[in-house]
């Protein structure tokens, strides 16, 4: 037996103000998204907002359902979108924000599992990373440079 080893690289940055200009405004697109969230059932509404390569910037919310496995993040809701209205275009930057209606979130607040196995497929597809910066409602901002510092064994078309 061997050992592997995995490293990822992530960058912190000390707040939103410490970003570059274009992930503020991508950041002020995904809290504009956040705000729309509707989650009766969790209270934390989260939102994302995408930069594709023909400077549109998609943006997606949570949307929840009583029946939990309907309901749906807002990194796949814009990903998703993304893909459908421009699917020629490639997805460069995507800035995720999460905050509770029940307290302050102030530690970034990654993709889940499933978002990451989406943001992944479209990553693999385009053959291009996608930047990833990710908050809460304050607070730290955390950057990757791929899915694949989050994410290090994707499951993709190449295993089937």
């Amino acid at each position: 037996m061997k050992e592997l080893k995995i490293e990822s690289t992530l960058y912190v940055f000390d707040s939103l103000q410490d970003v570059p200009q274009d992930i503020k405004n991508l950041m002020n697109h995904a809290v504009k998204a956040r705000n729309k969230a509707y989650a009766p059932y969790s209270k934390f509404n989260v939102g994302a907002a995408i930069l594709l390569d023909n400077d549109e910037i998609i943006s997606g919310s949570n949307q929840e359902n009583a029946a939990y496995p309907s309901s749906l993040c807002a990194e796949r809701t814009a990903i998703y979108f993304a893909g459908a209205k421009y699917p020629e275009a490639k997805m460069l930057k995507m800035a995720i924000t999460a905050a509770s209606q029940n307290n302050l979130t102030d530690k970034p607040i990654p993709p889940c599992g499933a978002c990451r196995q989406a943001i992944s497929e479209y990553e693999v597809n385009q053959n291009k990373p996608i930047e990833i910066y990710f908050m809460g409602e304050m607070g730290k901002v955390i950057k990757s440079n791929s899915i694949s510092d989050l994410l290090p064994f994707v499951f993709d078309r190449s295993a089937l």
